[in-house]
């Protein structure tokens, strides 16, 4: 039961929402959706300094253990603060509303509204019926009701955007629980998808990332195998998009034609996110992946043939059950051949209701942290070898926004070479704003990041960086970023990773 709504809240004042987003790229754009209908719903972003919002929206992930217990003491730290202010509310969606569901309101009964995955458009109208009725709002649909890009949306960037193409997923990897909390994979008509992104680059935007949770499976469900292919080509045709990035693929279904599209078409990026999860044949049966470690490494082989200046990220699991040390050896040796600019690992996480946490030989805690220490070590030495090969290499970055947490002690700009490794570069004495280009000497490598001391080379000012301009000398409140939950590789906060999945692909 939710507490009495304020009858003396001035209705001339508009109420404020903000969000608060866990999880992966999906999750991100989700939001982006919620910020849009709540905004169409005539709220409006609470000020970063403000003291609380009138609605507080969590929208949450449920790939990692802690999933459960990170969403119950954030509800915990709110219940004071909702006693003391009444007519605030608060609701929690995304994939950890839609396994727990009634779950949710019986841990923490002062939430107001539950929803999922599938029905992410009802939250206004849930929110207004807790309001009224004074009493909690559970509703979690069991299939999608309409596909996310019909929702109204506020975008967290002017220069770059996030375009999904499909949801939902087909594979049935046993350590994962997104197919049962997303769905079935159902894919966007290429019309529409190319629609979008037409009318985002007519608003500025430069730079697009085609989001699925299985993206390069695209065209399954409108039975083209080679439909990604197209689309990566028909993206290369619209004048003014800038780049082209995707995220994530699977290996299953990463063929010749994507790896030709991708060399082909010059505004795809030379940049690649590859899940691979474990590097031995025995575990990925396990894992009931339709790969082995010979057919990812000719992938790789493949990309690197087609695009020598690749970078490539991956996805690794580190302690799934019955993981013997042979089997870690050989994901050890599919990391040295790969050569991975960076890698997200992720010590296994049991998760109810997945086959994987039902399976014999779970492996001791001690057992699985020594491998991953060995696993980030290792690729710590690989990411920084492969980053000094970039030393002496002239690159056109966009100057990001929020990229550089030290660029003000510094005097240095942040922002993201073709490739997507992150650059901090002198602050040329001209102007320059996200979404322009500069174009740098890099200098110095670190294992994360790229240094470019020396004076900027060129800077271009850029259509995207006359749309962040705009929005910036609006009076609205500037866009408060959302929390990417995302794993790191020997550090303990996340980083930034536009590219990369969240570990269940």
């Amino acid at each position: 039961m939710t507490s009495s709504s304020d009858r003396s809240h001035d209705v001339r004042s508009p109420k404020t929402y903000s969000i608060r987003t866990y999880g992966c790229q999906m999750n991100v754009h989700d939001s982006e959706r919620l910020s849009g209908l709540l905004e169409d719903a005539g709220y409006v972003r609470a000020a970063k300094d403000a003291d609380g919002a009138d609605v507080v929206v969590f929208n949450t992930c449920a790939v990692r253990e802690n999933a459960d217990n990170r969403l119950y003491g954030n509800l915990g730290q709110l219940a004071p603060q909702k006693t003391a202010r009444p007519g605030m509310q608060i609701a929690v969606g995304g994939c950890l509303a839609q396994k727990d569901r009634d779950t949710i309101v019986k841990k923490a009964p002062w939430v107001d509204v539950v929803f999922g995955t599938h029905n992410i458009g009802k939250l206004p109208v849930l929110l207004e019926r807790a309001r009224v009725q004074e009493e909690a709002q559970v509703e979690i649909a069991e299939s999608l009701e309409a596909f996310p890009s019909t929702l109204p949306t506020r975008r967290e960037s002017a220069y770059a955007a996030w375009v999904s193409i499909s949801v939902g997923c087909n594979n049935t990897c046993t350590f994962c629980i997104v197919p049962a909390l997303r769905g079935k994979e159902k894919d966007r008509r290429p019309g529409d998808i190319l629609a979008e992104v037409e009318a985002l680059v007519a608003e500025g935007v430069s730079e697009i990332t085609l989001l699925g949770q299985n993206v390069n499976a695209y065209g399954s469900d409108i039975g083209d195998r080679e439909a990604f292919s197209k689309l990566l080509r028909a993206c290369g045709k619209i004048e003014g998009l800038e780049r082209v990035r995707f995220t994530s693929p699977h290996p299953r279904d990463f063929t010749d034609d994507v790896i030709a599209a991708m060399a082909q078409t010059p505004n795809v990026m030379p940049q690649l996110h590859m899940p691979l999860q474990s590097g031995s044949d025995r575990v990925l049966k396990a894992m009931r992946r339709s790969y082995r470690q010979e057919r990812f490494l000719g992938i790789i082989e493949k990309v690197r043939a087609a695009m020598p200046d690749a970078a490539i990220s991956t996805d690794i699991i580190v302690g799934f059950p019955g993981e013997t040390e042979e089997d870690f050896e050989q994901t050890l040796h599919t990391v040295r051949e790969s050569r991975f600019a960076q890698a997200f690992t992720f010590q296994y996480s049991k998760r109810p209701g997945t086959p994987a946490a039902d399976m014999a030989d779970q492996i001791p805690k001690a057992v699985v942290q020594e491998r991953y220490e060995r696993l980030v070590a290792l690729q710590e030495e690989i990411s920084w070898e492969e980053n000094k090969k970039q030393v002496g290499r002239t690159l056109e970055v966009m100057v990001a926004e929020g990229e550089g947490r030290k660029d003000d002690a510094t005097r240095r700009l942040s922002g993201r070479a073709p490739d997507n490794r992150l650059v901090h570069f002198t602050r040329p004495d001209e102007t320059v704003r996200p979404g322009d280009m500069v174009t740098v000497d890099i200098t110095y490598a670190a294992p994360h990041h790229l240094l470019a001391e020396g004076p900027v080379q060129a800077v271009r000012r850029t259509r995207a960086g006359d749309a962040w301009e705009k929005r910036n000398a609006a009076p609205a409140e500037k866009p408060k970023g959302v929390l990417l939950g995302l794993p790191t590789i020997g550090a303990p906060a996340p980083a930034p990773a536009p590219a990369a999945g969240c570990g269940c692909d």
